[in-house]
């Protein structure tokens, strides 16, 4: 496996491979991997000849500076891993690598980044849209692969590679789940014990929601009202949208494509985690 810092080398590295007609695949990360990067890494060795990771903190999808000063750097854990997985090219470029520069380009794509994460995060998916089509432009992959624990963000990249024209196919994949049903997060990390105890009870209610039969609006409320009576859990939002728009809907028969997408703060800290369920 080779470790790339610029873009030329990597460029370099993937002319020879393109010439020989290989595919690439692309799993851009920003480090501090898990099982649920792992398995996107796995499905792209499968699908490609030529897998590239990259990790790579962005500091433009950041609102909050603090937590970019927060999120955690593992880069020698990092590449472990992606041995391990097969990857052959890890791409670990410095901030002035990639932004030499201002990046001062605008993305807009409404709905789909203006609700949820987007009205609550400025700025947040600009920053994505910069970033990925950075890569995209930089490793021209045949395939991108992206977790569906980041829902709205795989919505937004698609809106982008419709606008761009970019020739690459989005792979979604599913959420990888911890045993107690909390979905895999480099954030998780930074939880205490006390935290991954009670983190877990956002997605047994979430499941919980399916089965009661009432209207969508009643629905989200109650969903809202049970993680909030859970000490330690707070709801930033939860909104039950269509799952292509991300518009949201006010009754069950607006949309065949409904996903139900939520925020919550976990602890003292605190920790916010995101996570998602499809209702149909």
């Amino acid at each position: 496996m080779q470790i790339v810092n610029t873009i030329s080398q990597l460029q370099n590295i993937l002319l020879q491979s393109k010439n020989e007609g290989k595919k690439v695949g692309l799993v851009p990360t920003m480090g501090a991997l898990h099982d649920g990067h792992a398995s996107l890494v796995r499905r792209s060795v499968t699908d490609n000849d030529v897998t590239v990771v990259s990790i790579f903190l962005n500091p433009t999808q950041f609102n909050d500076p603090k937590d970019l000063e927060r999120y955690p750097r593992t880069l020698d854990c990092d590449c472990k891993i992606l041995a391990q997985c097969g990857a052959q090219i890890v791409f670990a470029p410095s901030v002035a690598e990639m932004y030499p520069t201002p990046d001062t380009r605008s993305f807009s794509y409404p709905p789909t980044d203006t609700v949820m994460e987007g009205a609550r995060r400025p700025g947040h998916f600009n920053g994505v849209c910069q970033i990925v089509s950075k890569l995209f432009q930089i490793v021209n992959p045949d395939r991108a692969y992206f977790g569906e624990k980041d829902f709205q963000q795989i919505a937004v990249i698609r809106r982008m590679v419709a606008d761009l024209g970019f020739s690459v196919d989005i792979v979604p994949c599913p959420v990888v789940r911890e045993e107690s049903g909390l979905a895999m997060s480099s954030r998780n990390t930074l939880l205490s014990a006390d935290e991954k105890a009670i983190a877990p009870n956002i997605f047994r209610i979430l499941k919980e929601s399916k089965t009661l039969g009432m209207s969508l609006k009643d629905t989200e409320s109650w969903v809202v009202s049970q993680i909030n009576a859970i000490d330690g859990l707070d709801v930033e939002y939860y909104s039950i949208v269509d799952g292509k728009t991300l518009a949201e809907l006010q009754e069950w028969t607006d949309s065949d494509d409904i996903v139900g997408c939520i925020t919550v703060y976990c602890g003292k800290t605190p920790i916010r985690l995101i996570d998602h369920i499809r209702y149909k």
